[in-house]
């Protein structure tokens, strides 16, 4: 394998792991959205 094909593919590696980690930050539940569902249901009762 050739220097360029392994920074290529190094680079692909890299974008992906970023994507997926990107992916699962965003959905991911964050604190205030819990805090808000809590007190939304809360309101209903």
């Amino acid at each position: 394998m050739s220097t360029v094909t392994l920074i290529i593919v190094i680079l692909i590696v890299v974008h992906l792991v970023i994507g997926f980690g990107w992916l699962v930050y965003k959905l991911s539940p964050r604190k205030e959205d819990r805090q808000e569902r809590e007190e939304a249901n809360n309101h209903d009762i």
